[in-house]
């Protein structure tokens, strides 16, 4: 029962942790990856507009009939990550293979947790079970 338990806990703590979403700087480095360019604002007037824009979260603009993908971030690098299409589709390959590698980890320290016999060492004590 105890060892269900602790596997149980040990299961609900990574996939709570799997759920906790892509970080800013994740998520930065993706698009860097991705062949988005980043342009830092340098003026006043670039960095108001960059702070009127949807922050941390990929938009799409169309500019002379093609997408244009825009990326803001205020409040850590006061800059925009732009990319076009092909730039969008790498980013997604690269974050879908980032998710099955978090899947593949998580199903491997799952597994390597319910390998574990901690039965045999008894109650740990008080609220360490």
């Amino acid at each position: 029962m105890k060892k269900s338990c602790i596997v149980v806990a040990a299961a609900a703590a990574l996939a709570v942790a799997g759920c906790a979403g892509v970080g800013v700087q994740d998520k930065e480095s993706m698009l860097s990856a991705a062949n988005f360019t980043m342009k830092k604002a340098t003026t006043p007037a670039q960095l108001a507009n960059l702070k009127a824009m949807p922050q941390n979260q990929i938009v799409v603009h169309v500019k002379n009939g093609n997408n244009v993908y825009v990326y803001a971030d205020a409040a850590q690098c006061q800059c925009v990550y732009v990319g076009n299409e092909a730039a969008y589709q790498n980013y997604q390959q690269i974050r879908i293979a980032k998710n099955i590698a978090n899947e593949q980890l998580m199903a491997a320290q799952m597994n390597q947790d319910a390998m574990m016999d901690w039965g045999a060492w008894g109650p740990w004590g008080p609220g360490l079970y």
